[in-house]
């Protein structure tokens, strides 16, 4: 038990030191992610449509 309550308390603080980011920070990131996410997305959706193209051609 006392296990359980140390590593609890060793938690907690361990929380207390984590820099947390602010809104706008937070939002900006969320922005970088779908973006990114969309650019990627499209990209792999190009490539396929070429390849299945291709395949198509050749049989």
């Amino acid at each position: 038990m006392k296990k359980l309550i140390r590593y609890f308390k060793e938690s907690h603080l361990e929380l207390k030191k984590v820099v947390w980011p602010n809104r706008e920070e937070v939002l900006t990131s969320t922005k970088v992610v779908m973006v990114s996410t969309l650019v990627i997305s499209i990209v792999l959706g190009l490539v396929d449509f070429l390849l299945v193209q291709g395949v198509n051609l050749l049989f």
